[in-house]
């Protein structure tokens, strides 16, 4: 082993830096001249030409990769609706809430004065198929004949929304303060503190 000296370029043995007091030399083993055959085959090759010319390839390849917009503008990539962040969501889409939830919500306000319109469940292939045009970046036509019959798939889609979103909307991180909140002495006490955390959450889930 050799090391240099910082003002010059003649190298001093190991050996001589041990008993200067630069290494102890108990923690350091001294080697001969003939290096071990296992460090001479841990030595890196040079890299052949064949694979100098992959090498090159694929990093040309690599920054020439097209950006995530122009994949998405070519309709390649398709962002999440279901089970994704609901501020990297809208960020994604540009929209102020999910357009998932102003369709379903802007359908029951018009058509789903029903009993039970969040409370009962729709028909599972027609929540799917719903599912399946959000998340494929269209807006299914909600008045179609097999929704207005089957008005609580809509709903159900709603609920289904909420429940995969990976950080909940009221955010495991206020999770404490809404539960200290409800459990207030008095309905005027509790109105007070939800109101109070409600103004504390993240700007897309307080939209």
């Amino acid at each position: 082993c050799w090391l240099s000296s910082s003002d010059r370029n003649t190298p001093f043995p190991l050996s001589v830096l041990l008993q200067v007091g630069f290494f102890p030399s108990e923690c350091v083993e001294l080697i001969n001249d003939k290096v071990p055959q296992s460090v001479t085959n841990s030595v890196p090759k040079p890299v052949s030409k064949k694979h100098g010319k992959l090498i090159t390839f694929l990093r040309t390849f690599m920054k020439s990769r097209p950006t995530k917009q122009k994949l998405k503008q070519r309709g390649i990539l398709k962002e999440r609706v279901f089970g994704c962040d609901l501020g990297e969501h809208l960020l994604n889409s540009g929209h102020d809430v999910p357009q998932v939830l102003k369709s379903c919500t802007e359908f029951i306000e018009k058509h789903g004065i029903v009993d039970g319109i969040y409370r009962l469940s729709g028909i599972a292939s027609n929540i799917q198929k719903l599912r399946h045009e959000f998340d494929s970046e269209q807006i299914p036509d909600l008045t179609k004949d097999i929704y207005i019959q089957d008005i609580h798939c809509v709903g159900s889609l709603c609920k289904l929304y909420f429940r995969e979103l990976p950080n909940p909307l009221l955010t495991y991180q206020l999770y404490e303060k809404f539960s200290d909140a409800v459990s207030a002495a008095t309905d005027e006490e509790r109105l007070v503190k939800i109101h109070d955390v409600i103004q504390q959450l993240p700007p897309p889930h307080y939209r």
